[in-house]
């Protein structure tokens, strides 16, 4: 309950302040209240961002589920997982942070009419995302216990929390792909897809497959980890058949032949 009202405070310290700074800070554009109003853009901002949204949600639904499974085996399964879980959070900022970078750099190009800037966006984005994966994924297979000692001195809680990140470090690699591609079609404006490909792994491959997985008697923590980096998998296959379908259709467009 502390950590919850400390949380609360501090953000609302923080709107105190940007506010305050706002305010006696002189901005390089004019703004007024009544600047703040709806008006038929908003439709096109509801159209590229709702999906993308409820793909965000949905997927935090589906590792609630995998934590709720991981619940029910044991108290130091869940407190391994819970850990695992934290050094993930860091773990995956940097392909978030590719994707967040090539989602803009791809829309800019893209509304520049510089779609071969934008895509080798992605082929380079890609390329140094893996490279830097490889590394994290390597650490985290082999070492993870060093960072799950960083939140717990508990032995057999640093096992569990190695035995899942075994199963992340391979996700790591598929995510420095996955990512690049989400910030691809993000900012080409194609967010429907992003949806789509997202709804598919975490509903349709990686809640069954924890679930499955979760009724093999004794089962490791490094199987249901595995979740993960399946539905990962799939979503890859479905980004790339995406791609060769928008290059066929760019291709027709071409030559002026009919979709």
């Amino acid at each position: 309950m502390g950590t919850a009202i400390a949380t609360v405070i501090s953000q609302a310290i923080s709107v105190v302040v940007s506010v305050l700074m706002l305010k006696n800070r002189e901005l390089p554009f004019e703004f007024h209240k009544n600047y703040i109003r709806f008006d038929g853009f908003i439709a096109k901002i509801l159209k590229l961002g709702f999906p993308i949204a409820l793909q965000e949600f949905l997927v935090g639904i589906s590792f609630l589920v995998i934590m709720m499974i991981v619940n029910a085996i044991n108290v130091t399964a869940s407190a391994g997982v819970g850990i695992a879980e934290k050094v993930c959070s860091f773990i995956m900022l940097v392909p978030s942070a590719f994707s967040q970078a090539i989602s803009a750099f791809v829309a800019q190009n893209i509304g520049a009419d510089q779609r071969d800037r934008a895509n080798s966006s992605l082929k380079y984005g890609i390329i140094t995302s893996l490279c830097i994966a490889v590394v994290i994924a390597a650490l985290a297979f082999f070492r993870g216990d060093l960072l799950a000692g960083i939140f717990s001195n508990d032995e057999t809680v640093i096992a569990n929390a190695h035995e899942y990140l075994k199963a992340y470090a391979i996700d790591v690699l598929q995510t420095s792909v996955l990512f690049c591609f989400i910030g691809y079609y993000n900012g080409c404006g194609n967010t429907l897809f992003v949806m789509i490909q997202g709804l598919v792994g975490a509903v349709a491959v990686r809640i069954p497959v924890v679930f499955f997985m979760s009724r093999i008697p004794d089962v490791s923590l490094f199987l249901i980890g595995l979740s993960t980096p399946i539905a990962s998998f799939v979503q890859i296959i479905l980004c790339l058949v995406f791609m060769a379908h928008v290059k066929r259709k760019q291709k027709r467009k071409s030559k002026g032949e009919p979709f």
